[in-house]
């Protein structure tokens, strides 16, 4: 029996282990840096499967190793490990049973398939090259990212610059698929605060006045220029504004309007220059209009570059444990995700791993409170890392 093989065959035989694991995970969810229970929880798993060297990163994360025959070929795997605050609505037997949170976009599926892919490589260790570094990663849904913390710390910087491969879930991808793109993947992400000030009276008679309210109104379709002309074509960018605020009445003119939004691109030069052309351009429509606008940026996480020849290696690899027709190439996506701190200094490849089944109606998106998997994907995603990492050469 050849390693592939063996690889599939402790994938199908532990998976069941393991998405027990994913369920009790999925009951027990845990916000952003708030991942204590969790990691104990991880840490206990990794030494129940014989994996001794688990060091803490950034508080409430964890970094272990798995010691292959050579010290010369490295990689790092990722998983993340926080969850969202949204209240589930899933009628399923292990629902969140923590009020207002949920594993609504599928860290604990992340965090039970590396542990299946520990298991994995633990039993084939004769069969493992080099080192494997396994991150179980918290705080990746809120900024400053738990990537970015965790690359401040020495233990992570003492591994050198290595290979970081990273698996997400898509619930509009099809159980049975893994998707990869190479180059460009996914956006930056910066988070948009406006603050436009008049002054404010009654309605009846606006000319004694500044409506901050038709100013806001003016500055969220006009800041649409920033995507639609100012940006090449060729740049994909988004701006989206999802809350405005104007605390007055039916015939109270408010003196200010709060608005916040996000910003996101594919290019770090344009995400620059276009967040200096928005400011300058809700400034002076504001002041044109006899009022004023602040606007705050909370600075985000990078766009996220999958290397290509790495990525093109695993696209290869993944073929042949998968087969062909179930590895798809992916076109961009402006979701931002911190993965992007590791892949602006080492060699990365995030690819995305299919959990949607139309038959058995699992196909709520992902940050949805009814968002689920299909958890045959489980067998998949913590097979294929295995066979990644020891066909990695």
């Amino acid at each position: 029996m050849d390693t592939k093989q063996k690889i599939a065959q402790l994938a199908k035989k532990y998976a069941p282990d393991f998405v027990t694991i994913r369920r009790h995970l999925h009951q027990n969810p845990e916000l952003s840096f708030q991942e204590k229970n969790t990691c104990s929880y991880i840490k206990k798993q990794l030494l129940s499967l014989g994996v001794t060297d688990i060091v803490s990163v950034a508080d409430t994360g964890l970094l272990a190793t798995i010691k292959g025959k050579s010290d010369a070929k490295s990689i790092l795997l990722r998983s993340d490990m926080d969850a969202l605050p949204i209240q589930e609505k899933n009628n399923i037997s292990y629902t969140s049973q923590k009020e207002g949170i949920m594993h609504a976009c599928g860290h604990d599926v992340h965090m039970a398939s590396l542990l299946l892919c520990a298991k994995i490589l633990c039993e084939l260790k004769d069969d493992l090259k080099g080192n494997v570094t396994l991150l179980f990663q918290p705080g990746e849904e809120v900024m400053p990212g738990g990537a970015s913390l965790v690359m401040k710390e020495e233990v992570y910087n003492n591994l050198g610059r290595l290979p970081h491969i990273g698996q997400h879930v898509r619930p509009d991808m099809l159980v049975g698929k893994v998707g990869f793109r190479s180059g460009k993947f996914m956006a930056s992400m910066d988070e948009l605060f406006l603050t436009v000030k008049g002054k404010g009276g009654h309605a009846a008679m606006p000319e004694n006045f500044v409506d901050p309210v038709l100013i806001a109104s003016h500055i969220i379709v006009a800041a649409q220029q920033l995507v639609s002309r100012m940006a090449s074509p060729k740049t994909p960018s988004v701006l989206s504004f999802g809350k405005v605020v104007a605390d007055g009445a039916i015939n109270v003119i408010p003196d200010e309007v709060h608005i916040e939004g996000t910003f996101r691109t594919l290019d770090e030069t344009w995400r620059k220059e276009a967040l200096l052309k928005l400011e300058k351009l809700v400034t002076a429509m504001a002041e044109g209009m006899g009022g004023t606008c602040e606007l705050k940026i909370n600075h985000g996480y990078p766009h996220l570059v999958n290397e290509p020849d790495l990525t093109d290696r695993l696209r290869v690899n993944a073929q042949s444990y998968l087969g062909e027709e179930n590895v798809i190439d992916l076109d961009s996506w402006l979701a931002a995700e911190d993965f992007a701190y590791y892949s602006q200094q080492n060699p990365a490849c995030f690819y995305m791993l299919g959990v949607g089944n139309v038959e058995k109606g699992i196909t709520s998106g992902l940050h949805t409170p009814t968002f689920n998997i299909d958890e045959s994907a489980l067998e998949i995603g913590g097979g294929l890392m295995a066979w990644l990492a020891v066909n990695f050469d």
